[in-house]
């Protein structure tokens, strides 16, 4: 018979434990061993515990825990491995090498064996890499002290809370709301947040936005501060939580309103200007007209504001606004509305009135406020205001129609002399149009140069011969034909365009002058007139240099008419002015002398060359004995201050004799040329006798 097989030998229940306790071991994703005690032997080691000290299961058994790790790591565990052999359960982390040189974080727990002994007879080593947990932690930590300390370094208010009851918050916050942390601490954030903004600040965390969006704080002090909340949403396992950043936005909040204010006031005196006023006009019109009540346009502007703006400077000039400004706020009632309309121009809308008479008390009211005299530094002046009212619903049912007639009635008030009110009547908005036509006219000649210059010469009485030239502006009317300076003159000093007309008369004259001059004529100076507000507003001086350097001409073919107005503001302006003047080599004369109203004083105050007798005296002579006196008083003056004398307006032979008698310097008159223009006194200039 064949053997029959021998059946495998059956494995023993001790040994079975062992595979399976092998099996769990090798399992488990930690290093797991145990050692005898004492002596710190091997006596088993999972598979991952041998490998990652470079042995097999086998060859690890029975070596000592120094032999296994090597004498430099087992200076680093013995203490707790001396710790854990005297019966106490360690657990430690510390880095360890791979043998790849990657460092990792392990965690090595200790737990004694007693085996119903006193004393531990082995220990149990667990071993975890908790190294990405390390990691995450370590990241966490960096992450919180990052925050802590931009938390600490921001001006930015922080506050973390869970469904809006606080968990923590940065000093900032505390200095936001006027409160230590500690109080606000497990608090409702809604305690600090101004009641207005509470649904506002509900319906954004409900909705978790994490946009930017605007409420206010409560301070501890009662303040309502503005600020903007950027909110963020902070995932965790248990229970998200909110972070919210609170940026203090006060000064863009203020900057705004100062912003708005702006679009709708003037900067200097604080007012509001045309733009606001029409809003609020209209407003007061519409509830006036529910009453129905009355209501009141006042447009006030200042006499000669020009002449104070121009002799004094912008500063004081403005200083005269804001002035006039404040008097004309203390003037009206807490519900009317004062605007200033740009320049010297302001307005003042009552409203409501009981009666039309109201606004004509406000305005004498406001006449009254301007007597008292205005400190502007060193001087003293006394301001005045043209007044014009329009009444609603009398004078119109709008507001650029009672804008309209209050204007037309100022100008009307303006006219009749300074310090004027003015009710608006029908017929004075057809003037007003008229006025800003002929203002429309002119600004178009002005553009387009439509002047010409007519010229009268000055004669000697001693010899006949030219002395001098006047140049003569005339305006080249597109309707009227040549227009006169007493037609113009007057009207562009009111409306600011006198500069212009005076600016292109210089250079035309000088121009003309030289153009002769090279021809070899007219070697005479050219005398040119300034009004007063010319003299005061432009910097003459450097002006005239600059077009006598432009021209050609020379400085003593030039000379400057300036009436006796100028000369009577004895500032230190006009007699720097005129002495630079001299400087220059210009001449300077007198025009209309006789005609002012103060002191003679200036004429030896100031450099002047000739006094030009006015017409109105020359008229009558030699019949009239005061007119002849007048005229002897005049000549006889100049004579003693070295100063020449020109007749104006000299029509007959008599009157030349007379002059002649007297001691005249020179005359001009029909008698002897009419004006003429350019063409014509080039002809004259050739047949009259040279220059003496």
């Amino acid at each position: 018979m064949p053997h029959s097989a021998v059946d495998a030998p059956v494995s023993s229940p001790a040994d079975q434990d062992e595979k399976l306790l092998r099996l769990i071991a090798d399992a488990v994703p930690a290093l797991i061993a145990y050692f005898e005690l004492p002596g710190m032997r091997c006596r088993f080691a999972n598979r991952a515990y041998a490998v990652q000290y470079g042995h097999t299961v086998q060859s690890v058994r029975g070596l000592t825990t120094e032999q296994i790790v090597g004498a430099d790591a087992w200076e680093v565990i013995r203490p707790y491995a001396e710790r854990c052999a005297h019966g106490e359960a360690v657990r430690y982390t510390r880095e360890q090498t791979l043998s790849s040189g990657e460092m990792r974080m392990i965690e090595v727990n200790l737990l004694p064996h007693f085996d119903g002994t006193t004393v531990p007879v082995g220990a149990f080593v667990l071993i975890t890499d908790i190294t990405e947990r390390w990691r995450a932690e370590r990241a966490v930590r960096q992450s919180a002290e990052s925050m802590r300390k931009f938390a600490a370094a921001t001006e930015e208010a922080i506050v973390f809370h869970r469904d809006g009851i606080i968990l923590d918050g940065n000093e900032a916050l505390c200095r936001l709301t006027g409160r230590p942390l500690h109080e606000m601490l497990g608090q409702s954030i809604f305690q600090f947040i101004s009641p207005q903004w509470h649904a506002t600040t509900r319906e954004y965390m409900r909705q978790g936005r994490e946009d930017h969006y605007e409420i206010a704080v409560q301070h501890q002090d009662g303040r309502s501060i503005p600020v903007e909340v950027v909110g963020k949403t902070m995932r965790e396992p248990v229970a998200d939580y909110r972070v919210a950043v609170l940026r203090d936005i006060t000064a863009r909040k203020q900057a705004q309103e100062r912003e708005a204010f702006a679009r709708l006031h003037d900067p200097l005196t604080g007012l509001p200007h045309r733009r606001h006023l029409m809003e609020q006009l209209e407003r007061r019109l519409l509830q006036a007209g529910q009453g129905p009540q009355h209501a009141a346009v006042l447009l006030a502007n200042i006499d000669h504001f020009k002449t104070v703006n121009d002799s004094l400077g912008q500063h004081a000039g403005d200083e005269v606004l804001r002035e006039v400004a404040a008097r004309i706020r203390q003037c009206a009632r807490q519900a009317d509305v004062v605007a200033r309309l740009g320049a010297d121009e302001f307005a003042l809308v009552l409203a409501p009135l009981a009666t039309p008479e109201e606004a004509t008390a406000v305005a004498d009211q406001l006449l009254h406020a301007m007597q008292t005299p205005c400190a502007l530094g060193a001087h003293t002046v006394t301001m005045s205001l043209s007044i014009g009212i329009s009444l609603f619903p009398e004078d119109g049912h709008s507001g650029d129609a009672l804008l309209r007639h209050a204007d037309a009635a100022m100008y009307h008030a303006k006219q009749t002399g300074p310090g004027r009110r003015q009710r608006f009547q029908s017929g004075m908005g057809t003037r007003a149009l008229e006025v800003l036509e002929r203002e429309r006219q002119l600004r178009e000649a002005i553009a387009a140069q439509a002047f010409v210059l007519h010229y009268q010469p000055q004669i000697s009485l001693q010899d006949g011969r030219l002395q001098g030239l006047e140049a003569l502006v005339r305006w080249r009317h597109p309707v009227r034909g040549l227009v006169g300076p007493e037609e113009f003159i007057g009207f562009a000093e009111q409306r600011g365009l006198i500069a212009a007309i005076g600016r292109w008369v210089l250079h035309a004259a000088c121009r003309q002058l030289k153009a002769w001059q090279d021809e070899g004529l007219a070697l005479v100076p050219v005398a040119v007139n300034l009004s007063g507000l010319e003299f005061r507003q432009r910097d003459l001086v450097q002006e005239i240099a600059e077009v006598l350097t432009t021209t050609g001409l020379a400085p003593q073919y030039l000379e400057i008419e300036l009436t006796e107005s100028v000369l009577m503001h004895h500032t230190g302006q006009t007699i720097d002015t005129l002495h630079a003047l001299k400087a220059l080599g210009v001449g300077i004369a007198v025009d209309d002398f006789g005609t002012g109203y103060s002191s003679l004083a200036y004429l030896k105050r100031y450099p002047i060359d000739k006094l030009k007798i006015d017409r109105s005296f020359v008229l009558d002579t030699p019949g009239h004995s005061d007119d002849v006196a007048i005229v002897t008083a005049i000549v006889q003056m100049g004579r003693s201050l070295q100063m020449r004398t020109v007749a104006e307006g000299v029509e007959n032979a008599a009157q030349m004799a007379l002059l002649r008698s007297l001691g005249c310097d020179m005359v001009q008159g029909y008698l002897l040329s009419p004006p003429m223009d350019a063409q014509d006194t080039r002809r004259w200039l050739g047949t009259a006798p040279p220059p003496g």
